[in-house]
C-alpha cells in the first residue's frame, strides 16, 4: 500500500434490501441484496449460470436455492449458505466497480468501509469481518447513519434518521466520532412495514393471491403517513382473475405502525443533547433511507417535535448512494492508523 495513487477506495452500504458500493474511481452501483443459486439440474441447464444475484435472481426465484442473507440489517448467524451469500454479493459489488482480475477478487490496494446499523457494531463485526477476508485488503466498518452524516457534512448539531429495510437508525452528531449513546437501531422499518401490508390485506382480501415481493413494490409505489389525496389500488389475481384491490387504508396502518417507536426513540435522543444545543438540532434533523421517502414521514415527525419546541425535518430525496457516498468520504479521510488489515 505504498502508493496512495493504487488504493481503490470503496464505500459499502450493506442492507437489508438493496446494497450500494461507491469507489474512488467514480464508479457506483447499487443491487438488491438477493442470491440464489439453481435449485437443481434442471435450473441449471436453464440458467446456464451457477449463481444469481440482486434483480436477476428475484426475478428467477422459482428456479433458485433464494437467499437475503442479510437480517435486520445483520449478517445472517449460523447458516453457513447465507454467509456465502454475503460474500458473493460483496464480491459482485466490488467486480461491478472494477476490482478483479481473470474472473477473480484482486484483495490488493482495496481499502473498504462498510456501513452497518448502528447496533450490529456491537454484535455482528466479527461475522463482516470474516466475510470481508479475502476480498478486500483493509477494513473499516462504520455505523450507517454516521456514513449518512458524514457524506452529507451534517457533522454537528445534526440527528439522522436513516431508515432502511431491516433497521431504523438514529445517530446525533456533535461534531466528532458518534459514541453508542449517541445512537440506536430500532427493528421497526421497511420490512416491519411490509409484513403489516401483507397481513392486513389477506384478512381484507382472503381469496386474493400475492407475495412479499408484490408487497414491497406496492408499498414502494404507494406508501404515504396521514392522508392520501389518491386511493392506493392495486392489482392481485383473486380466484385465478387479476382484480384491483383499495388497500389504502391498509397501507396508512402499515405505514404508520413504524411511528410510535420512532418518535419515541428520536424524542429521547433529542432530550440526552447538551440542553444548550437541543433546539440546533430540533431544527436539523435528515431523514434518510428508502423506507424515509413514506410520504408525509418527515412532516408527521415535525409534528412530532412540537411538544418539546419544534423542529425541522430534511428529507434526502435520493438516498441510494447517499450511505455509500458517504462510506467512500471516510475511506478517502481516514488515517492509515485507523484501517484494520485483513490480509497479511
Amino acid at each position: 500500500m505504498s502508493n496512495e495513487s493504487e488504493i481503490l477506495h470503496v464505500g459499502i452500504d450493506l442492507g437489508t434490501s438493496r446494497s450500494a458500493i461507491s469507489a474512488s474511481n467514480g464508479e457506483r452501483f447499487v443491487v438488491d441484496s438477493f442470491v440464489g443459486w439453481p435449485a437443481d439440474m434442471v435450473a441449471r441447464k436453464v440458467l446456464k449460470r451457477d449463481v444469481l444475484i440482486g434483480h436477476e435472481a428475484v426475478a428467477n426465484r422459482t428456479m433458485l436455492d433464494l437467499h437475503r442473507p442479510l437480517e435486520r440489517g445483520l449478517l445472517k448467524e449460523g447458516s453457513d449458505k447465507d454467509v456465502e451469500a454475503v460474500r458473493e454479493l460483496l464480491k459482485h459489488l466490488l467486480r461491478l466497480v472494477g476490482v478483479s482480475s481473470n474472473g477473480k477478487i484482486d484483495s490488493s490496494n482495496v481499502r473498504a468501509v462498510v456501513g452497518v446499523p448502528a447496533a450490529s457494531l456491537r454484535t455482528n463485526k466479527q461475522y463482516l469481518r470474516n466475510s470481508m477476508k479475502g476480498i478486500v485488503d483493509s477494513l473499516m466498518i462504520v455505523s450507517e447513519p454516521f456514513a449518512v452524516a458524514y457524506g452529507l457534512e451534517a457533522l454537528l448539531h445534526t440527528m439522522i434518521i436513516d431508515i432502511g429495510a431491516g433497521t431504523t437508525d438514529f445517530c446525533v452528531m456533535n461534531g466528532r466520532l458518534p459514541t453508542e449513546d449517541d445512537q440506536r437501531t430500532l427493528t421497526q422499518a421497511g420490512d416491519f412495514v411490509d409484513d403489516q401490508l401483507m397481513r392486513l390485506t389477506r384478512e381484507r382480501f382472503p381469496e386474493a393471491r400475492f407475495s412479499i415481493h408484490m408487497v414491497r413494490t406496492w408499498k414502494e409505489e404507494g406508501s404515504f403517513v396521514g392522508s392520501s389525496k389518491m386511493p392506493v389500488v392495486v392489482t392481485a389475481p383473486v380466484n385465478g382473475k387479476p382484480t384491483q384491490l383499495d388497500i389504502t387504508r391498509e397501507m396508512q396502518q402499515a405505514c404508520e405502525s413504524i411511528l410510535p417507536s420512532l418518535s419515541e426513540s428520536m424524542l429521547d435522543l433529542l432530550s440526552r443533547v447538551q440542553p444548550e444545543y437541543q433546539e440546533r438540532v430540533r431544527n436539523n434533523v435528515v431523514l434518510s433511507g428508502g423506507t424515509g421517502l413514506i410520504r408525509g414521514l418527515g412532516p408527521r415527525l415535525e409534528q412530532e417535535m412540537q411538544t418539546v419546541g419544534g423542529g425541522r425535518v430534511k428529507v434526502v430525496k435520493d438516498p441510494i448512494f447517499v450511505g455509500s457516498d458517504g462510506g467512500l468520504a471516510i475511506a478517502k479521510d481516514a488515517p492509515d492508523s485507523d484501517w484494520e488489515r485483513l490480509n497479511g
